[in-house]
């Protein structure tokens, strides 16, 4: 949405959880227009009411409630539109995960679909590695390899989670992507490096010399 940020609430490579509030907006005039919905609802509210003892009575006739019914209707869209509205004026996180880039300031205007910041889930890190067309006679899902980081310096296990379904003509490489197997709190996303398979480890027969 567009508007004037109040606070944004995390800090670059800050950690946070799933439903954590990451940035506000000022939307005291939103909040107005919500309490003035909400008058106007209880006032047509009465008025339906009213007109309904009236129909009772024979001081009122069909029209005049479908008028009122209207009326009510209407003036209970206009909340549910405005509280639809406000829960924009908080921006929460759709998963747990860690801050990568500030792209805004708190007090600063914005526009819509500028970007604020940007995140990344705090999940097991994926791999995409690029290997020999020719490998897939044997590399399958849950084939096991080592991935030296060049960042770290160190090397991990990781395993084979899918094969893309399509070879690279010109590379005559297919890319896999890949799951660390262990919790490794150091690694960062854009991190990259260089896999060392063992066909003996995979899943499927060797392939042939």
């Amino acid at each position: 949405m567009a508007g004037r940020l109040t606070a944004l609430a995390v800090g670059l490579g800050e950690r946070f959880a799933a439903g954590a509030t990451l940035a506000r907006f000022d939307c005291a005039e939103q909040q107005a227009r919500l309490d003035m919905a909400t008058a106007e609802r209880a006032a047509a509210q009465a008025t339906h009411e009213a007109k309904r003892r009236m129909q009772e009575l024979k001081q009122a006739g069909k029209v005049e409630v479908a008028l009122a019914a209207g009326a009510l209707e209407k003036a209970q869209a206009q909340v549910k539109l405005l509280r639809v509205q406000l829960e924009y004026c908080s921006l929460k996180a759709p998963f747990a995960g860690r801050v990568v880039k500030l792209a805004a300031k708190a007090y600063q205007s914005v526009a819509v679909a500028q970007p604020l910041l940007e995140i990344v889930s705090d999940g097991p890190l994926k791999l995409r590695v690029n290997v020999p067309a020719r490998w897939v006679n044997w590399l399958q899902p849950g084939a096991r390899f080592d991935v030296m980081i060049d960042e770290t310096g160190k090397r991990y296990p990781a395993q084979v989670s899918t094969l893309n379904g399509r070879i690279d003509a010109v590379s005559q490489t297919v890319e896999i992507e890949a799951k660390m197997l262990n919790h490794a709190p150091e690694l960062l996303p854009g991190m990259s490096g260089t896999a060392q398979f063992h066909p003996s480890l995979s899943p499927s027969p060797n392939p042939s010399s």
